[in-house]
């Protein structure tokens, strides 16, 4: 695995708990506050993940 494939991969899985943890916030500790500080951290993981494909996008992934 390249480290632009683990790249990826370690993004989208921080950006799934980061969704994770904003569900388990808001719903179960009824801290809205909290929930949208990490959705929030989660579109940013998202965005920085486009950007890097984007920057690396002649990079293969071997």
């Amino acid at each position: 695995m390249s480290l632009k494939a683990f790249h990826i991969f370690f993004i989208s899985l921080s950006s799934l708990l980061s969704f994770g943890v904003a569900a388990w916030t808001i719903f179960l500790k009824n801290d809205a506050l909290l929930g949208i500080v990490f959705i929030i951290l989660a579109f940013f993981l998202i965005v920085y993940g486009v950007r890097f494909l984007v920057q690396q996008k002649n990079v293969s992934f071997l």
